[in-house]
């Protein structure tokens, strides 16, 4: 009896088993057909499927606890359950060892630091400080809340309700004097850049953190003459005038994680990756950044002030003047739409919780 040459055996197994293949994948193409399934994740990998209510190992964690109190891990947990690539790992400000940062260290703003190292090793060296302080690092649970500055704020009197939050977000030059009934009197960090920053000396909390999120290299050397209290120097790249002066100590100051604003764009809202460079709508707005900033440093997180209706044109575009919102031209860096999408995904999961109902 002739045995079967070892090519032989194998195409003998191998056979059967891509004619079973094939009948299985052709199976499954034609009930996706017939019954009309769609993949369960869309195409930035969240969840097709959201709800409010909790997955069965979430239900079990944090159904038993008492109305009102602080759900360690929360927020990080429920992306997770949407969205499976989460990784809760992610610094909020840059320390001295932000060279370590993989993810960042080989993009340039504002996706990354590359090019500026030396200038930011110069500014950390002088900052000395690189978290939200003593009291608010060593909470175990911390509830955050990102106060945007849409007029929707106006007359709802959220103040109290604000400034009952462990951690107060606030954006750029967003006031707080003649809006404390709406928008509370509480700021733990200001994040901004330097065409967002107050130019008001006057207009700065007394105690807040003053957070920069750099979107180009020359932010990065503002930033140096204002903790070292320079003369403001080479002006010339700004598309608005900038600050002159911080009136904030150098151990007040932070460098908020470029990070955020890299995930925010590519992972979570999908804008075009443009060779990591800045580019025609790709931007997050610096709100959306915030909150990205939250869902990996804090254990609950909720938002007051977010939504643009551009449906409403006589609507006022922030709470404390009397433009438009009319006003909102469609936008070069920032792609609202789609920024919006991704929101309505973190409120319509419940992974943040929307104060104003503007999302």
């Amino acid at each position: 009896m002739k045995t079967m040459k070892p090519t032989h055996k194998l195409l003998f197994v191998l056979c059967p088993m891509l004619v079973v293949g094939f009948i299985y994948y052709s199976s499954w193409k034609l009930r996706l057909q017939v019954w009309g399934l769609k993949p369960l994740y869309d195409k930035q990998g969240f969840l097709l499927q959201l709800d409010t209510k909790l997955p069965p190992e979430l239900a079990y964690k944090y159904g038993n606890l008492s109305e009102g109190l602080c759900k360690p891990g929360y927020a990080a947990a429920k992306m997770t359950a949407i969205y499976p690539k989460f990784m809760k790992p992610a610094p909020m400000f840059l320390d001295r060892n932000f060279k370590r940062l993989a993810k960042v260290s080989n993009y340039l703003p504002p996706f990354g630091f590359r090019t500026q190292e030396r200038i930011i090793d110069s500014i950390l060296t002088a900052t000395k400080n690189y978290g939200l302080g003593e009291a608010l690092d060593s909470l175990n649970c911390k509830r955050c809340i990102i106060v945007g500055n849409g007029g929707i704020l106006f007359n709802k009197s959220l103040g109290p309700r604000i400034d009952d939050y462990d951690v107060v977000v606030r954006l750029n030059q967003a006031p707080v004097s003649g809006y404390r009934k709406d928008v509370g009197t509480k700021t733990t960090i200001r994040i901004t850049y330097p065409e967002g920053a107050i130019q008001k000396i006057d207009s700065y909390e007394k105690d807040s953190l003053f957070v920069f999120s750099a979107f180009k290299p020359l932010d990065f050397k503002w930033l140096r003459q204002m903790v070292f209290k320079e003369k403001l120097r080479g002006t010339e790249g700004f598309w608005k005038s900038v600050a002159h002066y911080v009136p904030r100590e150098p151990t007040e100051i932070r460098i908020l994680n470029p990070y955020f604003i890299q995930e925010a764009a590519f992972q979570f809202i999908g804008l075009p990756f443009n060779n990591g460079l800045m580019g025609k709508g790709n931007i997050p707005t610096l709100g959306t950044v915030a909150i990205t900033m939250a869902l990996h440093n804090c254990d609950e997180v909720a938002v007051a002030g977010f939504g643009y209706d551009i449906n409403t044109p006589y609507a006022p575009l922030h709470y404390w003047e009397s433009v438009k919102m009319s006003a909102i031209k469609e936008s070069w860096t920032h792609n609202i739409a789609k920024e919006k999408e991704f929101l309505r995904k973190l409120v319509k999961a419940n992974i943040i919780t929307d104060l104003t109902n503007g999302i």
